[in-house]
C-alpha cells in the first residue's frame, strides 16, 4: 500500500517496478486478491515521491505463531520455565493479535501505558490471498510489553495486553517466487546498533503446515496476517540484558529480499 507524498493518507495498493509505483485498480490489497487489480496506466508515481504504508492496514485477523525452536528454548531459559514442552513439537501454536493496531513503515509506535519492559520481535509474516493461499511475505514486528505479558501468562492465558497495542508490517509484500527458497537473513537494529540476527530458514514448522493449521476448523480470508513468531535471538528478552526500548529509540528490522521496516518509539 502507498500514498503519494503530500496527499491524505488513505492508501492504494500498488506494484513496484524499478523506481516506479503503479496504482492497481482496487481499493485495498484484500480486494485486489479477490478480483481487482489491473494496472491503471494513468496512475503511476516515482517511488521516491510516495510513502509506503503497511501492506494490509486493517487485516481481517492476525495470527502470530511460535515456530522457531531456538526462540522458544532461549525465552524459556531466560524466564526460568525449563525445557520446551513436548506438545510444542506436536503442532504449531499461535495467538491472536489485534487487527486494529497495525502500523506501517516509519510510523511512530506509542509507548504503551503500564510497561517498563518494551521489546521488539524480529519476524516475517505471510499474507493470505485468494483461495486461502499465501500471496506474499512482509517484515513483521510483534511489539511486546514483557512485564504485562508475564503477569497475564502466569494466570494461564495470553499474551493479550502485553501484545495488542501495536504490530508493524512492511515495507512491501513480496511473493514467494520472487524470494526463492525463503532462507532469508533477518537482522534487528536499535538506534543503528545490531541487536539480533537470524534466518527464516530456521523455522521448525514449514509454512504449509502453519497455514493448514490456521485454516483447520476455520476460514482464512484475503488479507489475513500469519506471523512466523520471533526468530532465535530476535528480541531483547532472549538476551537477558534488560536493555529495554525507551521513548525516542528507533528500531529497524531488515529481512533479505523484503526490505527494512523502521519505526520510532513515541
Amino acid at each position: 500500500m502507498f500514498t503519494p507524498l503530500g496527499h491524505e493518507v488513505r492508501g492504494w495498493p500498488g506494484r513496484i517496478e524499478g523506481d516506479r509505483v503503479i496504482q492497481l485498480a482496487a481499493q485495498t490489497l484484500e480486494s485486489f486478491f479477490t478480483g481487482g487489480g489491473k494496472a491503471r496506466d494513468h496512475a503511476e508515481y516515482p517511488l521516491d515521491e510516495v510513502r509506503l504504508l503497511a501492506p494490509v492496514r486493517r487485516p481481517p485477523s492476525v495470527r502470530d505463531f511460535y515456530a522457531f525452536e531456538s526462540h522458544v528454548k532461549n525465552a524459556r531459559a531466560v524466564t526460568g520455565r525449563g525445557e520446551v514442552p513436548p506438545e510444542w513439537y506436536e503442532l504449531p501454536v499461535f495467538y491472536f493479535s489485534n487487527p486494529a493496531a497495525i502500523y506501517g513503515p516509519d510510523d511512530d509506535i506509542p509507548y504503551p501505558e503500564g510497561t517498563q519492559k518494551l521489546d521488539y520481535e524480529l519476524e516475517v509474516a505471510a499474507v493470505i490471498g485468494a483461495e486461502a493461499k499465501i500471496a506474499g511475505f512482509t517484515v513483521m514486528n510483534d511489539w511486546s510489553a514483557r512485564d504485562l505479558q508475564r503477569k497475564e501468562m502466569a494466570v494461564g492465558l495470553g499474551p493479550a495486553k502485553g501484545k495488542d497495542f501495536a504490530t508493524s508490517l512492511g515495507p512491501v509484500l513480496v511473493t514467494a517466487d520472487e524470494l526463492g527458497d525463503l532462507r532469508l537473513e533477518m537482522v534487528a537494529r536499535v538506534n543503528g546498533e545490531e541487536r539480533s540476527r537470524g534466518n527464516l530458514g530456521e523455522l521448525y514448522w514449514p509454512w504449509e503446515t502453519i497455514v493448514a493449521h490456521a485454516a483447520r476448523n476455520s476460514e482464512l480470508r484475503p488479507g489475513d496476517v500469519i506471523g512466523s513468531g520471533c526468530v532465535g535471538t530476535g528480541c531483547i528478552l532472549e538476551h537477558g540484558d534488560e536493555r529495554w526500548l525507551q521513548p525516542g529509540d528507533e528500531v529497524e528490522l531488515e529481512v533479505e529480499g523484503i526490505g527494512r521496516l523502521r519505526n520510532r518509539i513515541g
